[in-house]
């Protein structure tokens, strides 16, 4: 499994940021993530506004704590994916999403973070990049 996506799946849950149409910084919590052809993958639902303001700006970090004094951050910019197959690639990796979504629905989408630069940040020592 890609470093990137076992470090936010470590989390929990993680809080991605976006930016609203006023340039307003806006962070929710998310709790799903999966790895599809080698990519991270995160999902919303179309009809939230964090989705329209990932289609118009895509930049993107999540934050997340993995113990005690020790988090990451990954930055990058959301890329939808129309496909099925990655839209089954996030259901079978998050069993209690298809109590909520299907493949078809409308309103699931998949996301993967381009150019994903994560960072392990801690109190007693220097960042660590993930790779």
């Amino acid at each position: 499994m890609n470093k990137i996506t076992e470090k936010i799946r470590k989390t929990g849950v993680f809080y991605l940021a976006t930016v609203d149409s006023e340039n307003q910084p806006r962070v929710r919590p998310f709790g799903a993530v999966a790895e599809f052809e080698g990519k991270v993958y995160i999902c919303t639902n179309n009809t939230k506004k964090c989705y329209d303001e990932m289609m118009k700006n895509p930049k993107v970090e999540i934050c997340g704590m993995l113990d005690e004094g020790t988090w990451i951050r990954v930055c990058g910019k959301a890329v939808r994916d129309d496909r099925d197959e990655a839209r089954q690639a996030m259901l079978d990796s998050n069993e209690g999403f298809k109590n909520m979504y299907s493949i078809g629905d409308g309103i699931l989408e998949v996301l993967y973070i381009d150019e994903a630069v994560c960072t392990e940040y801690s109190f007693t020592s220097a960042p660590v990049v993930i790779e």
